[in-house]
């Protein structure tokens, strides 16, 4: 039985869907106004292994995430590259999904744009304001907050204070409440409108467009709700607030899970820091593979810091990792052993460092059968491709140097030969003597 951390009911539980072996799950998906980046990596891929493992344990999952394509941030880019603001969305959405599909992400059964359900949208307004939790003020309608009074159960807080560093705050001298937010903004000349005779003409405000996605897509209640700590409050809580008050049903998502901070260099990734670094600019110094190690080496729930020095020793595992798994020959079945104790760390809300130990244990232990077959299974989850053959071009520079040594050695000059052999191991290569000759790999 899988255990999870609801962040709802602070405490782990045993994960039961709502209906049998069928699991609706939603991510929150990226802004599309800017490339992607190590904060979506680490979210996206924690929330791919639990996906992967849920499909394992046999459950029938419809993963759903959520592409926003239409907000401030896409308007301001339109404006400041005096760019239509489709082309923005559109643009900044393949690059996301280039980037899902470079790091192994393949779990999501759906990527849904906000402007295909804006007449979900206007409906969940509509019917808000039916009710008595909306109020229309000179820009927009308003969620009026006094009116939901379980607004904070989730983070366990209420109020927004006016130096809080959350994103996306509707500034409205008019507003009831600080924290009250936009459900539709109220057009102005030049930015992108939508048509509605009941709210005005305009476009949707941030935080309703998910709860119509998924009420379009999953219904008024489902299994699983996931994203970044950092969109606790106020967008997970504003999520909960419109579809309870819309509903009357309670919960609107029965678990919670909540990816911790990323950091660079223990700051927190910011432009202002000058540290902001993007998937790609990750990928051009390190494989999707040592990325996602280094991202599954560490419990989703907790923070990960990025550092070069963090990432050259999971570079330095993982190639290590490959180089056995790389050596091993198809012999027995799947051992069964070591696959029930890969499963009991994974059942326990998901521990993915213990369940790697558990692989590297299987690897070390010389009495143990069945390792090829045994870590193709546990590779399922992981998505490392561990087992996979790959042709390496050993570059030119390497070969040459390699030679020089031999050359050295045969000369009995051991001194000159160990300097060349520490020259290419730091260049991420390493040497194999053998009785035929010295293998080239790679480090």
């Amino acid at each position: 039985m899988i255990k999870v951390y609801n962040t709802l009911t602070r405490k782990k539980e045993e994960f039961r869907p709502i209906k049998g072996k069928e699991i609706k799950m939603f991510v929150c998906g990226p802004t599309v106004y800017d490339y992607s980046h190590l904060g979506h990596a680490k979210t996206y891929v924690q929330f791919d292994v639990i996906a992967r493992y849920f499909r394992f344990k046999g459950y029938k999952l419809s993963y759903l995430q959520n592409i926003t394509d239409i907000d401030d941030k896409i308007i301001n880019r339109s404006n400041d590259e005096k760019t239509d603001w489709k082309k923005i969305a559109a643009k900044y959405e393949k690059e996301f999904i280039e980037d899902m599909k470079t790091l192994n992400i393949h779990s999501v059964n759906k990527y849904a744009r906000a402007t295909d359900y804006i007449n979900e949208i206007i409906s969940q307004v509509k019917r808000l304001i039916k009710k008595g939790y909306a109020y229309k003020i000179s820009d927009g309608w308003y969620f009026d907050l006094e009116k939901y009074k379980d607004y904070g159960k989730l983070s366990g807080r209420r109020k927004l204070k006016k130096d809080d560093s959350v994103s996306r705050i509707d500034e409205n001298k008019e507003k009831k409440s600080f924290g009250d937010f936009c459900l539709w903004k109220f057009s102005k000349p030049s930015e992108p409108v939508w048509e509605s005779k009941e709210l005005s003409d305009g476009r949707p405000g941030w935080h309703i467009e998910d709860t119509a996605i998924t009420e379009k897509e999953f219904g008024v209640q489902y299994d699983l709700h996931g994203g970044g700590i950092d969109l606790m409050f106020p967008h997970h809580e504003a999520e909960i607030a419109q579809m309870e008050s819309i509903s009357g049903k309670k919960p609107m998502v029965k678990y919670w899970l909540h990816t911790g901070f990323l950091k660079i260099n223990k700051n927190k990734m910011s432009k202002s820091l000058g540290n902001f670094k993007t998937i790609k600019d990750i990928l051009k110094i390190y494989s999707p593979e040592v990325i996602r190690y280094f991202i599954i080496s560490n419990h989703y729930r907790k923070p990960l810091d990025f550092s070069q020095d963090a990432l050259e020793n999971a570079k330095n595992s993982y190639n290590r990792l490959k180089n056995l798994c790389g050596e091993l020959k198809p012999e027995g079945k799947i051992n069964e052993n070591y696959i029930k104790k890969f499963e009991e760390e994974m059942d326990d809300n998901f521990n993915t460092p213990r369940a790697l130990q558990i692989l590297w244990k299987l690897l070390r232990d010389e009495k143990a059968r069945g390792k090829l077959k045994t870590i193709e299974k546990m590779d399922e989850i992981f998505g490392l491709n561990l087992l996979k053959k790959e042709k390496i071009i050993i570059p030119v520079n390497i070969l040459t140097l390699a030679k020089e040594r031999e050359n050295f050695r045969k000369n009995k000059e051991w001194k000159k030969a160990d300097e060349i052999r520490n020259k290419i191991n730091k260049l991420g290569y390493i040497l194999e003597d053998t009785e035929k000759g010295v293998n080239v790999k790679k480090g």
